[in-house]
C-alpha cells in the first residue's frame, strides 16, 4: 500500500450517470466514465486490509458478504493507483472472466463487506472494476486464448452468465464446447431480461464474439427438450452442463390474474429488448406501456427495470407495490452487523427517473394486492390492495396481517408481476429424471456440481435458485473444473 493515508485524504466519489431528464429519452447506457485521476484517487482509498473481507464470497444471515469470485480487490486497487492499468486488468481476470458484466449489474457485495465501510464510505470497488475492463477493451488487451485440444466434447445448456462461464473455462483447457440456447441471441437473462440502459447489448455481443473466435460454438434458437432431447446430449457428448437458469416465474394467486394486461415482468422486459434489438421498437412486437397506468407488484431489480422501461415507453403513471417494510436509512448494527450485506434504503435508477418525472418515489411499502378487476372487455382496470403489518408468530416466524380499513383501489391498465422465480423449468429435469432439492432446484452438491445422472452437471440459478450474476459466474467456473476432472482425471482450473 503506497498511500497509507489515502482513505483519509480522499472522499468516496461515485460514478456519475446521465441526468434522468436526458436518459429517459433513449435506451442507451446511463453510466458515465470517470476522469482517470479521480479513479486513481479512488484506488488510493483502499487500505489493503490485513483481512480483506471484500474477498469473502460467503453467506451471512442468508445474504452474500464479499465477492463470490474472490476478486483480488486490494491488489488491483493498488495497481490502478500506481497507474499500472494493464497489470490491474491481468489481476482482475485471474478470478473474473467477465468483469464488464459484474461491473454493470452486480450489486457489489464486496462493497458491503469493505472494512472501510464499517466506519466510513466503502471503496468504489464496482467502479474501479468497470474502469479497468473498459480500458482493457479500449487498449486491445482482451485477447483470444486457445489451448491444445483434448478431443472431449462438452454441451452447455444455457448461455447466461453460468453457461458462458462454464464454456469459457472448459474451452480454456482445450475441450470442444457447444453452448445451446433456446433464444435467438445468446446471453440468457443478461441479453433479454436486463434492459439496454443498464447493460447495453453491444457489451454482451463484444464478449460473445471473443468467445466464438476462441473456438466456442453457439447453437441458437434450439430448445433442449423440444428441438433436441436432453438424452441426445447425454448420448452424444462426453459431458453436459445444465445452466438453464431458474426461469419459472412466481405468479400472483388472486382473482383477476387472467385478465388482459396482466403480464410477468420478464415477458414485458424480454419483448421490449427483443423488439429494440430487432427493429428499434418499430415492429411493435412488445408489450407497450405508452399512455397507460402501470402497477408493478414486487420490488427488487426486476421491478426497478419495469419502472424504467415503462417510463421510456411514455406511461401515464407508474406505481410499485412491495409487501415488505421500507428498509432503514442506514445499517442497523444490532440486527444487520458488518460485514453482512447492508439492508438499507436505496434509490435505484428507475426510481430516480420516476421521481424526476412524477415528483415522487413509485414504491409503496407494506401493501398487498387483494384482487385485480377488469372491464367488460376483460381488460385490467383496477387493482385492489390492503396495507399489512408484520408480526412474530408463536413459532417465531414473521407473518403478515392485514390492516383493517386500509383497503384502496388503484386505477391500472397494465399489471406487471415482478415477484421473483420459483426454480428451473421442468422439461429437462423430468426427461433425465434429475433429483431436485426442497426448492425444486437441481440437486448437486456445491463444489461437486454433478447430478444424480452420470456426466450431467449443473451450475448457476438452475442449481442454487435465483441469485446474483457473480454467483452464476463462480458456479460456472467451478462446475467447469469438476467437468474437467471428470474428463481428464485432474484440472488446472482453480
Amino acid at each position: 500500500m503506497t498511500n497509507a493515508s489515502g482513505f483519509l485524504e480522499y472522499e468516496r466519489i461515485d460514478t456519475k450517470k446521465r441526468s434522468p431528464e436526458e436518459r429517459i429519452k433513449d435506451w442507451n447506457e446511463i453510466r458515465l466514465r470517470q476522469d482517470p485521476e479521480v479513479v486513481k484517487n479512488q484506488g488510493a482509498r483502499c487500505m489493503n486490509c490485513g483481512i480483506p473481507f471484500c474477498h469473502g464470497g460467503v453467506l451471512l444471515n442468508g445474504t452474500t458478504s464479499g465477492c463470490p469470485v474472490h476478486n483480488l480487490i486490494p491488489e488491483w486497487n493498488e495497481l490502478v493507483y500506481q497507474g499500472q492499468w494493464k497489470e490491474a486488468y491481468l489481476r482482475l481476470i485471474r478470478t473474473n472472466p467477465f468483469p464488464e458484466f459484474t461491473a454493470r449489474v452486480c450489486p457489489a457485495p464486496c462493497e458491503g463487506s469493505c472494512t472501510e465501510g464499517y466506519i466510513m464510505e466503502s471503496v468504489t470497488i464496482n467502479n474501479l472494476e468497470y474502469e479497468i475492463i473498459e480500458r482493457a477493451f479500449a487498449e486491445g488487451w482482451v485477447t483470444i486464448k486457445k489451448a491444445l485440444e483434448t478431443g472431449k466434447k462438452v454441451a452447455v445448456v444455457g448461455s447466461g452468465p453460468a453457461g458462458m462461464s462454464a464454456a469459457h473455462y472448459l474451452n480454456s483447457v482445450g475441450h470442444d464446447v457447444t453452448v445451446i440456447e433456446r433464444d435467438d441471441r445468446a446471453g440468457g437473462l443478461m441479453m433479454y431480461g436486463i434492459p439496454n440502459m443498464k447493460l447495453e447489448k453491444k457489451i454482451i455481443t463484444r464478449r460473445l464474439d471473443i468467445m466464438q473466435r476462441s473456438g466456442i460454438k453457439f447453437l441458437l434458437s434450439t430448445e433442449v427438450g423440444k428441438d433436441i432431447s436432453a438424452q441426445e446430449l447425454v448420448d452424444n457428448y462426453d459431458a453436459v452442463v445444465l445452466c438453464a437458469g431458474a426461469s419459472k416465474a412466481r405468479g400472483l394467486d388472486v382473482a383477476g390474474k387472467e385478465l388482459k394486461g396482466v403480464h410477468y415482468a420478464m415477458d414485458f422486459l424480454k419483448s421490449n429488448t427483443k423488439s429494440l434489438l430487432d427493429s428499434n421498437l418499430v415492429d411493435g412486437s412488445y408489450i407497450s406501456a405508452k399512455g397507460k397506468r402501470v402497477i408493478i407488484i414486487g420490488g427488487g431489480d426486476t421491478g426497478t427495470d419495469c419502472v424504467a422501461t415503462s417510463i421510456r415507453h411514455g406511461c401515464e403513471s407508474v406505481h410499485q407495490f412491495e409487501i415488505l417494510p421500507q428498509p432503514p436509512a442506514k445499517r442497523i448494527e444490532e440486527s444487520n452487523p458488518w460485514p453482512e450485506w447492508p439492508n438499507k434504503f436505496k434509490v435505484a435508477y428507475g426510481q430516480e427517473e420516476a421521481i424526476s418525472l412524477y415528483g415522487k418515489d413509485p414504491r409503496n411499502y407494506l401493501i398487498s394486492a387483494k384482487k385485480i378487476v377488469g372491464n367488460e372487455q376483460g381488460e385490467v382496470k383496477e387493482v385492489h390492495t390492503v396495507e399489512v403489518t408484520w408480526n412474530k408468530s408463536a413459532a417465531g416466524s414473521m407473518v403478515s396481517q392485514e390492516v383493517s380499513g386500509s383497503e384502496k383501489v388503484w386505477n391500472a391498465d397494465i399489471v406487471l408481476l415482478a415477484m421473483g422465480f420459483m426454480g428451473p423449468e421442468d422439461a429437462i429435469p423430468d426427461e433425465l429424471k434429475l433429483e431436485r432439492d426442497s426448492k425444486s432446484n437441481l440437486k448437486a452438491e456445491y463444489g461437486v456440481f454433478e447430478t444424480n445422472v452420470e456426466k450431467v452437471f449443473t451450475a448457476g440459478d438452475m442449481r442454487r435458485g435465483q441469485s446474483l450474476i457473480v454467483w452464476a459466474i463462480q458456479e460456472g467456473k467451478l462446475a467447469a473444473r469438476e467437468v474437467d476432472k471428470y474428463l481428464m482425471g485432474d484440472s488446472v482450473i482453480k
